[in-house]
């Protein structure tokens, strides 16, 4: 009897290590199936990517053409408006600079009428 206890326990401890085996492969193949996964992941996330800076390139192109030309334009107009100021200050500069030391030379001073009206 222990002959035949033996050969069932050896034949139970066969079946553990190909047991063992089995479970062993089915964690290696899982581990390289997540891997897998992850690069197909990573690699699609990098499509998706790439496609959509396109897509925002593309629309950036569309829209900013327009900007380019308001920004032309304002610059003109402020040019202009620039050259106006620089023109009436080349025109008039020395009129307001003798005005000014002319009101710093000549002062009346008056008392305020708040002032006056409490005495």
């Amino acid at each position: 009897m222990s002959a035949q206890n033996s050969a069932g326990i050896q034949t139970l401890l066969d079946a553990e290590r190909e047991a063992q085996k089995i479970v062993q492969q089915a964690r290696e193949y899982r581990t390289k199936r997540i891997r897998d996964a992850k690069a197909e992941a990573q690699k699609e996330i990098e499509e998706y990517k790439n496609q959509k800076e396109e897509e925002f390139k593309k629309f950036e192109a569309e829209h900013s053409s327009g900007f380019k030309k308001d920004e032309e334009d304002a610059n003109k107009e402020a040019e202009a408006k620039l050259a106006e100021i620089k023109d009436a200050g080349n025109k008039k500069g020395d009129k307001v600079v003798e005005d000014l030391i002319y009101a710093m030379v000549n002062v009346n001073p008056e008392v305020p009428d708040k002032i006056v009206s409490k005495s």
